[in-house]
């Protein structure tokens, strides 16, 4: 007779394999990381490049053009005809307009002579903010 065992269990089932689901699991966090943490910074340098202003002044001449431009993001570009000696040819100055309420006073100031209160801001990423890295902020009209 043979002998039997008795008290000894079945040896265990081999392990599952782990479905594609599980694997990706893990995974997760990790493609969350790398599709989030270069939005994040590029919404910061952003942030600081629209915000820092490497120089500010004004500029004097005669606004002659002023328009909302673009297909997805509208801004407001403008030249500026400026002349250093009467009779001269003027030299064109690209600016852009970012605020509302600004705008509405450049453009009531078309074919006046006006100072413009500006902002430079270097390395704005996407044109989408401004053609230009001119940025005015202010106006006054001086007849």
């Amino acid at each position: 007779m043979a002998e039997t065992d008795v008290g000894h269990e079945p040896p265990p089932p081999p392990p599952k394999s782990r479905t594609w689901r599980t694997r990706l699991r893990g995974w997760k966090p990790i493609v969350a990381a790398i599709v989030i943490i270069p939005i994040f910074l590029f919404a910061i340098y952003t942030f600081t490049t629209l915000t820092w202003s490497y120089s500010e002044g004004d500029r004097a001449g005669v606004l002659q053009k002023f328009s909302s431009r673009g297909f997805l993001c509208k801004t407001w570009e403008g030249e500026l005809a400026m002349s250093t000696i009467p009779g001269g040819a003027p030299t064109i100055w690209s600016f852009t307009v970012r605020d509302a309420d600004v705008a509405k006073q450049v453009n009531e100031g078309i074919g006046k002579r006006v100072v413009l209160h500006y902002g430079e801001h270097l390395g704005v990423p996407t044109k989408c903010f401004g053609d230009t890295k001119y940025f005015v902020n202010g106006v006054r009209v001086s007849e």
